[in-house]
This record gives C-alpha cells, sequence and structure tokens, in this order.
C-alpha cells in the first residue's frame, strides 16, 4: 500500500501539476481517490471519494478524509463545492463519461478547475505493439480515448479545455510535442457556468423523462 504514496512522490508529472496550479493551498475533491495517495497533497478540507470500503477504512486509520460514494451518482450526495476536481485514472472505467462530466457541475463553482488524468491510444497505433503504451487497454477499462476524442468529450460536457498534455516536461513546447506519444493525458478544464445542449439536442430530450436530471444540472 505504500508503494502508492512513495511512486506519487516521485513522479515529476504530479510535482508538475501540484505546483502549476498550486494545489498544496486548494481545497480539492479527488473521485476514486484510492488511498488517498494523491489527497494527502492538496490544501485544507480537500476529500477523497471512492467506492471501495476498505480505502475508507485506510483512510479513517491513517487521518485522510476519504469517504464512500458511487462516483456516478455523484450528484447525490451533498459534498459543496471546490476549488478544484481531481479525478486521475477514473473516467475510462465508468459507465457514461458524458453524464460524469455533466454531474461535476454539482460540485463546481464558476471558477473551479478539473483535472482529469486518462491513459490514451498514441498517436502512432503501432506504438501499442509495446507493453507501456498498453495501459488504455487495460482489461477493467470500458471507455477508450486517443487525445482528441477525449478533448471533445471534456467540451462536450460544458468545460473549456485550458491544457491538455503529459505535463512531463514544465516546458509547454516541449511537453505539447511529448504528448503525441504519451499514453497518459491530462486536461485541465475550466467550468463553463453557462452551458447549456444545443437546441437540436434539447429537442430530442423534452419528451424524454429520462435525461431530466441532466438537464436539471446545467438550469
Amino acid at each position: 500500500m505504500e508503494s502508492r504514496f512513495s511512486s506519487v512522490k516521485k513522479s515529476k508529472t504530479f510535482k508538475e501539476i501540484l505546483n502549476r496550479y498550486n494545489l498544496k493551498s486548494k481545497k480539492v475533491l479527488d473521485i476514486g481517490c484510492g488511498l488517498g495517495q494523491y489527497l494527502v497533497n492538496f490544501g485544507v478540507n480537500s476529500i477523497g471519494l471512492t467506492s471501495t470500503l476498505s480505502e475508507v477504512e485506510y483512510g479513517k486509520n491513517n487521518n485522510i478524509n476519504i469517504i464512500k460514494g458511487n462516483a456516478e451518482l455523484i450528484d447525490n450526495l451533498d459534498l459543496g463545492t471546490y476549488d478544484v476536481v481531481w479525478a486521475n485514472n477514473l473516467i475510462e472505467h465508468i459507465l457514461s463519461p458524458h453524464s460524469f462530466l455533466i454531474k461535476l457541475k454539482k460540485v463546481s463553482s464558476n471558477k473551479t478547475i478539473l483535472i482529469l488524468g486518462v491513459p490514451v491510444f498514441p498517436f502512432f497505433l503501432c506504438l501499442l505493439k509495446i507493453k507501456k503504451f498498453r495501459g488504455s487497454l487495460a482489461s477493467n477499462h470500458i471507455n477508450f480515448f486517443t487525445k482528441k476524442t477525449l478533448e471533445e468529450t471534456v467540451r462536450r460536457a460544458g468545460w473549456k479545455i485550458l491544457e491538455s498534455r503529459s505535463f512531463f516536461f514544465s516546458n509547454k513546447f516541449f511537453d505539447s510535442l511529448f504528448s503525441i506519444f504519451s499514453p497518459h493525458i491530462y486536461i485541465v478544464a475550466e467550468n463553463i457556468i453557462n452551458f447549456s445542449y444545443p437546441v437540436k439536442k434539447m429537442n430530442e430530450w423534452k419528451d424524454d423523462d429520462y435525461y431530466s436530471n441532466l438537464l436539471d444540472i446545467i438550469k
């Protein structure tokens, strides 16, 4: 278990994001937080959310603020709002990425930043023959993205992308070049507070109660 904490502590990528967005002083909601290996680096009043009871117990025993809850039902939880929503290695596991991204607006203000870390197919698909590039194809993943499809998925759910790269290098130019080969991309986006679906989409849904919850969230 402790190896998770040591690997995060050694992570050049995480350190770059942590410092760039001053996460040490921000109130962060860490969704799919695991044992809290990222959570312990965030600011006061940050909270971790997990569906795994043993991770909640680990948090209680180690003074880490982890609560139990289903990420896809986050709109039903009374969590308040946060400066930052952190979700690393999560969206590839859930049933409905779009619905999840919309529901994040329930825990977001107009200043909230979303940081979404996702394993992706490399630009050159032949790289999938190499083991280190096959993370996106893990057997427990049910959603699959390229960098471009991930970006568009985030945009279509009412988030404005600020950065989309690997964060392996601090220099954005070199990092953008490297991102072509990177098997893991971080999207940093801000909440579009007045987001609404296109009229055509709204007309498709107007007589269908199934979608009423999502529409209520963005009102």
